[in-house]
């Protein structure tokens, strides 16, 4: 039986996370069953999630096959492209210079803060009152 050929990553970006599956194709692109076109609905998060193959010059060699969860939908357009990037550098390590140069290898780091007790928010306090 011949194995299949596949190159896995995992993405995350604030709560969202995504399973990204590269396979040797024509180029389909799909994100949990759905197209990538249906799925992300402004023209942003299409280009976010598509940056790494398109700046790669891949978009047609691979199929992504994109499996999401959590978060929304902006942020789970970059948790696929970071699961690409990462499935692109398993497939070949020299694009990681070019995907480093780009800013697309590193997770970007930045979360809701959580609200403290005693505040109204994670920074905003309740109105102070002198009298």
């Amino acid at each position: 039986m011949a194995e299949k050929v596949q190159y896995y990553g995992t993405g995350r970006r604030k709560t969202a996370i995504a399973r990204v599956f590269l396979r040797p194709g024509s180029g389909e692109f799909k994100v949990n069953g759905k197209e990538c076109d249906v799925y992300f609905v402004t023209p942003s998060q299409r280009i976010a999630a598509k940056r790494p193959l398109v700046s790669t010059d891949h978009t047609a060699n691979f199929n992504v096959l994109a499996n999401v969860s959590g978060g929304g939908v902006a942020g789970q357009a970059d948790a696929v492209s970071l699961g690409i990037t990462r499935a692109l550098m398993l497939f070949n390590g020299e694009l990681r210079k070019q995907l480093k140069a780009e800013g697309m290898v590193t997770r970007d780091p930045r979360a809701k803060e959580r609200k403290k007790y005693g505040q109204k928010g994670a920074r905003k306090r309740f109105q102070f009152s002198k009298r």
